[in-house]
């Protein structure tokens, strides 16, 4: 059989929703009924890729332009991941990829290969606040300022921030959460990262900000905690855990354990899904190098081996389609600007990243939760949901 009737014959299976596929001049119609959208292929892809891995021989062929989508991107990969169930992925193969080192030399170097690339690049299409995780929008005519201040007040209402408390940010990316939280309700605060951008810029605002009396920030592996002898009233972690690693999640809670003072709160904000699996091999290859994502009810289910009691759960799913959908179209604004700093590849592979996680939020694939826990029994909080 031709290559190409291997590679129509393979896509075949991806039939819930119509789409055109164009190879060699000539359309082939997948699924029944009027396609939703159009991939033109200007490259066959062998057979063997695509069941090697699904993913990285569909991104990689889009990242070089040997596969093309007519119209919205976001649109297309909407209608198209929510079958991603049907990908195929040899984790044999594909294993040193997938499963990676935990060792904190080796995630130093995979987080800085995400958060390393520029503050220059990230300041062109996150908001003011350099804020890089899932927005809280509360109206529709919230700007992604608007909402990642939403996000960031959200977070520290929920945490219940009295005069003279300390609070720590365990991934504490450029700084804005703590800068708010120093500023507006009066507590000291320290920072930990492995990014050394977001450390220089972090530390750079604080002196501008005139907080260094009040707020410090640290290059610390979070396993380095308990070596600290520090204790806090409040714990916070925003989109860090997705970093650490299936085998380290007991690791990390424990050590945000080791920290926290007994009656303290920790609200921990992070990437889920709702069972366990590996995670993507694109996105492992490309975007996030050894980035994990925690089911809810992992977490939940250590939570219980340190006394940790869940006093709220929240689901900002949908939020962080619609803050992607507004990173997205920044980026877009400035894709020559992208272009010339990045290139074209990196430019495709990031507009594609970018669209394909907004569509895996908005098909349930992925989830976004907040998870506020209280050390031992708490007692003297508001009976509501105060925030």
């Amino acid at each position: 059989m031709a290559l190409s009737n291997l590679m129509i014959d393979f896509m075949k299976k991806f039939d819930e929703k119509p789409f055109l596929i164009e190879l060699k001049g000539k359309e082939h119609l997948i699924g029944e009924g009027e396609p939703l959208f159009k991939v033109k292929f200007n490259k066959e892809i062998p057979i063997t890729d695509l069941m090697t891995s699904t993913s990285i021989a569909l991104g990689e062929a889009y990242m070089r332009g040997d596969l093309e989508i007519e119209g919205d991107l976001y649109h297309a990969l909407n209608c198209f991941l929510g079958q991603m169930g049907k990908f195929h992925t040899d984790k044999k193969a594909l294993k040193k990829l997938i499963f990676t080192s935990s060792s904190k030399k080796n995630q130093k170097q995979e987080v800085s290969s995400h958060y390393d690339i520029g503050n220059d690049f990230y300041k062109l299409w996150l908001d003011e606040s350099l804020s890089y995780s899932c927005a809280y929008f509360t109206k529709d005519t919230d700007t992604l300022y608007d909402a990642q201040n939403n996000k960031i007040d959200r977070i520290l209402k929920k945490l219940y921030l009295q005069p003279g408390m300390e609070l720590l940010d365990i991934g504490c990316g450029w700084g804005s959460l703590l800068i708010r939280a120093v500023k507006e309700y009066g507590v000291t605060g320290k920072g930990i990262t492995l990014s050394k951008e977001q450390y220089n810029s972090f530390k750079n605002r604080i002196e501008e900000e005139g907080l260094s009396d009040k707020l410090t920030v640290e290059i610390l592996d979070y396993r380095d905690l308990p070596k600290k002898g520090w204790t806090f009233d409040r714990a916070v972690s925003v989109g860090m855990i997705e970093h650490v690693g299936r085998d380290n999640y007991n690791q990390f809670i424990s050590c945000a354990d080791s920290v926290l003072k007994p009656h303290g709160l920790f609200l921990l904000h992070y990437i889920s899904a709702l069972r366990e699996y590996p995670g993507d091999a694109w996105i492992k290859k490309y975007i996030f190098p050894g980035g994990m994502v925690p089911s809810l009810r992992e977490i939940i289910h250590l939570c219980a081996d340190y006394n940790f009691y869940a006093l709220d759960v929240e689901s900002l799913r949908r939020h962080y389609n619609r803050t992607l959908l507004c990173w997205d179209k920044n980026f877009n604004e400035h894709r020559t600007k992208i272009e010339e700093m990045m290139g074209l590849e990196f430019t495709r592979m990031w507009d594609l990243y970018l669209c394909a996680c907004a569509a895996t939020f908005n098909n349930g694939i992925i989830d976004l939760h907040q998870i506020l826990i209280s050390k031992g029994i708490n007692n003297d909080l508001p009976m509501t949901r105060w925030y």
